[in-house]
Order: C-alpha cells, then structure tokens, then sequence
C-alpha cells in the first residue's frame, strides 16, 4: 500500500458523526469529495448534519445507531451497502465517559462506557471488516482512543479502561489485517483534550443506566478538570480531523494529535522498564492536574 489513499468518490462510515471529531471528518470527507454514512444516537443533531452536508452538494444518509447494540450496528453496515454499494473508509468514533475515584464508579457508568467505547468499536469492527476485506479494494478503518488509551490519569478509571482496551483492540486489528490483506489497514487515534461534546457526554446516557445517587466529591471534581482542561484545547476538531485524513492517506497507524504527550508515554514506559511504581501522568501537565478531594 505505498500509493497514498484516495478519498474522491469513496465511501465513509462515521459513528458519532452529529457533534464534536464525527461532524469535523463528514465535513473534511465531504469537502474530499466522499460519499457518507453518518451515525449517532442523537437523531436531531443527525438529521441537522446529514441536511447541513446535502445542502452543500454532498449525498450523504443518517442511520440512528447505538453503537452498544451490535443488531444496529449490522444493520449500519446493511445500510451503507444498499445505499452505496461499498464502504471504504470508516470511523468507529463514538465516545463517552465519566470520572472519579474508580471504586466509586458504578456499574451503570462501566456498562455504558465499555459499551460505546469498546464494544461501539467491536461492532463496528465485527460488521464492517469482512465487507472491506471481500471488496479486494483499498479501505481504512479509524479507531478513536485517546491519550487516556496510553497513559492512566487518576480519577478517570472506567474511560481510561476503555480507551487502553482500544489500543490494544486497534493493535492487534493493524496485524491480523497485516496477515491477510494488502488492501485494508488501520489507524488508532489518540487525542487529548480538544473542544467537542465529550465533556457533555452525559445527556447521551441511556435512561436505565443513569445513576440515581448524586455525584460524589471526587466525581464532581473531576468533571471540573475535565470541564476546563477540554475548555483551554489549543487545537479543535478539524484540526484533529486534518491530521486523521493526513494520516489515512499516508497509512500512518499511530495518530497523536498533541505529540507534547509523548514525554508522558516515554516516562510511562520508562516505569515500566525498570520496574519504577507508577509516576502521576498529568506531573508534567501541572496545568491541568487538580486531584480531587
């Protein structure tokens, strides 16, 4: 695959695609000339999306989908095939999360998140890679992580959980793919804190898994970090867009759109080489680091 991939014409799938990362990749995938599919449980954001991108000349379907429900995804991939007859490039970029202390996560907030963002990543990856691989054609899959997928902040245990089991999934995709294919490969996102709706996720949780006790100190706290740490993101989503569609084209698996965060990964690694207990992450991001109490 050392032609760069070509995006005019072709086919996207975008889950979470009414807000945040999702909308800036339909709106750089249609500006590339792709034809799209976008997804997200919010269909009024959706249906404003898909409408804001076919006023603009670009055709484009919205399927309601709860990337948890593994039918729903199945039934996205069907979709795309009968409205567009392939699928080229797609992103499994749903995501949600929540914070505080990990023993006082619930097991409503592990069901919800490991849900959207592992097993929205799963399904995506389940239902969409053998019709890529049976179209012997160029294609890419793009799975959202984080930074919170290589390092572990405190008091962000369950989101952290989900965006480690990502690499991992998203590593190992890049070489059973490797064995098999030429023509379809993989890339792993890996943002940090970038104004989108993350920090809102909460109006996107289900009613039988939202929690009836109230927020505790330490959960309070952290949704404040995190309130103002995506709040002072130097880069936005078309930025993060930008250097997604940079990266597909050139094949490029590991996108880290904040490269700062690479000092943190090496002493993250460096722990782990010479057996070192584990150094707070965020020590070298004293601007956002405020421990809750």
């Amino acid at each position: 695959m050392s032609e760069p991939f070509e995006f005019d014409g072709r086919v996207a799938v975008i889950t979470g695609a009414a807000s945040g990362f999702g909308r800036a990749f339909a709106q750089h995938a249609a500006a590339l000339g792709m034809q799209l599919v976008l997804a997200d449980v919010d269909q009024t954001l959706l249906d404003e999306t898909v409408n804001a991108l076919r006023a603009g000349g670009t055709r484009a379907i919205g399927v309601r989908t709860d990337v948890r429900d593994a039918a729903q995804v199945d039934a996205l991939a069907k979709a795309t095939l009968d409205a567009f007859g392939k699928v080229h490039l797609l992103f499994n970029n749903a995501g949600v999360g929540t914070g505080g202390f990990v023993w006082e996560s619930s097991a409503k907030d592990w069901e919800w998140v490991f849900g959207v963002n592992v097993m929205g990543v799963a399904n995506g990856v389940r239902s969409f890679t053998p019709v890529m691989l049976e179209q012997r054609e160029r294609a890419h899959i793009v799975n959202t992580a984080s930074v919170a997928g290589l390092l572990s902040p405190p008091a962000m245990g369950v989101y952290n959980a989900s965006k480690h089991a990502v690499v991992a999934l998203t590593e190992t995709l890049y070489h059973d793919l490797k064995n098999v294919s030429e023509d379809v490969s993989c890339s792993l996102l890996c943002p940090a804190f970038v104004p989108t709706g993350i920090a809102n996720a909460e109006r996107s949780r289900p009613g039988d898994l939202r929690n009836d006790a109230p927020l505790t100190r330490s959960q309070q706290a952290a949704d404040l970090q995190l309130q103002r740490a995506v709040r002072s993101g130097k880069l936005t989503p078309d930025d993060v867009a930008k250097a997604t569609f940079d990266a597909v084209r050139e094949g490029r698996f590991y996108i880290l759109t904040h490269p700062q965060i690479l000092a943190s990964v090496k002493l993250r690694h460096e722990d782990i080489e010479t057996l070192r207990n584990p150094t707070d992450p965020l020590s070298l991001k004293p601007e956002v680091r405020k421990a809750p109490q």
